[in-house]
């Protein structure tokens, strides 16, 4: 049998295989942060995989940075996470809620306060975003001050408590692809002087506050956290101590016991072994190398990528996978590309959002040929993001 679909302890958990489906930004939430009606239905028809990651969902106001984000830190939150949970292990399944702050990838027209964006220090990441209006420059964030920043963990603390009173079986601490946590590792956006700033212990300091919070509050066998050493995108720069960096976080998480952690591999081999000495709870891997980006449910990189260690289980994260059209053809619903899904103003992210609406017979469908098509957000109208579409087979077939 495909060791994918073998069982594998995370936590306090026996998963039925080792399949994770990765965290995609939805925006389909309500501007409270609720999350929406067809949430529920959606995290339920993906039941099937052995845990189930949801969307970056912020912990508080000054959290959210993308438009119609869900939150987990108001009753309304909690009740509206309790419907998806609750239908996600009436299929038998398992969901962990990611638990995302923003930072500086952020927009006042986006968030219920409008406020000014936080961050470790005054720099903006030199980009745009997506918002009611269109796209906007991000503006530059104002630092946090230090009881701010203890402050924010406490708030990652009120979350994780929420998302279990929601029905929620864990959290994972996005700490990965330049949000608030993996802010304070790069010296390209963090130039504190205070305890959280400088050297390597200091610039890891807040993601292993976090982490204790964390874990105190709801078992380390239900935390997790996704990393992502080495990217580049948003203006982050981890620097030649940034593998440094990573060993160091590692080492100091793994003392905590928690359930596993996420790593988001963009080539560095070495700093990868380092990781799997380091680390003696479970693996969830997913790539952004170009030559496994495509990659999708089922791939056999995953055996070559992830192999057991001692004590360790291998898992497989992947976006919504491959499938098959009614001719056979592999047809890649959405790609592993994280910058591309995490910008509502991408078009093919926009097209897979209708795409994977129920058709009216019943079943996923597939978008047609121009969702790969690279155009400007403010060329389409909603109408085009609902061309006709050919549907799935009943029972779609994963490659592996």
């Amino acid at each position: 049998m495909n060791p994918l679909f073998t069982p594998a302890r995370v936590g306090r958990y026996m998963l039925p295989n080792r399949l994770v489906m990765a965290p995609m930004t939805r925006s389909r939430a309500g501007f409270d942060g609720t999350p929406g009606e067809l949430a529920d239905e959606y995290y339920a028809q993906r039941a099937g995989v052995g845990l189930i990651v949801t969307e970056g969902t912020q912990p508080s106001d000054d959290g959210q940075g993308y438009l119609t984000t869900p939150g987990i830190y108001t009753p309304a939150h909690v009740a509206g996470w309790r419907k998806v949970t609750s239908a996600v292990h009436d299929k038998g399944g398992h969901i962990f809620i990611q638990l995302m702050h923003a930072g500086r990838m952020s927009h006042p027209d986006n968030t219920p306060h409008h406020r000014q964006a936080v961050a470790p220090s005054v720099i903006a990441p030199g980009t745009g975003m997506f918002t009611a209006t269109g796209m906007q420059d991000i503006p530059t964030p104002r630092t946090l001050t230090t009881e701010e920043v203890r402050q924010t963990v406490a708030d990652f603390r009120h979350a994780a408590r929420s998302a279990i009173e929601a029905g929620a079986d864990g959290v994972e601490i996005h700490g990965a692809n330049a949000y608030l946590v993996q802010q304070f590792f790069a010296p390209s956006a963090n130039t504190r002087t205070d305890e959280y700033g400088g050297s390597i212990e200091n610039r890891a300091r807040f993601a292993i506050e976090v982490a204790t919070a964390i874990a105190e509050e709801i078992g380390a066998d239900r935390a997790a956290i996704r990393l992502s050493p080495g990217t580049t995108i948003w203006g982050i720069d981890e620097g030649a101590e940034g593998p440094d960096l990573y060993r160091y976080l590692v080492a100091e998480l793994d003392k905590l016991g928690l359930a596993y952690a996420h790593i988001m591999h963009q080539g560095n081999e070495p700093l990868l072994a380092d990781i799997r000495k380091l680390w003696h709870q479970s693996l969830a891997g997913s790539s952004a190398r170009p030559d496994r980006r495509r990659r999708g449910l089922g791939a056999g990189r995953s055996r070559s990528l992830w192999p057991d260690g001692p004590g360790q289980s291998g898992l497989r994260c992947a976006a919504e996978g491959q499938y098959s059209d009614e001719r056979g053809r592999p047809q890649h619903l959405l790609r592993r590309r994280r910058t591309g899904l995490h910008r509502l103003s991408s078009p093919e992210r926009l097209r897979f959002a209708a795409a994977c609406r129920p058709a009216p017979a019943g079943g996923l469908v597939l978008n047609s040929r121009r969702s790969h098509k690279a155009v400007s957000c403010r060329q389409l109208s909603w109408s085009q993001f609902s061309k006709p579409v050919s549907p799935l087979p009943a029972q779609p077939r994963h490659l592996t």
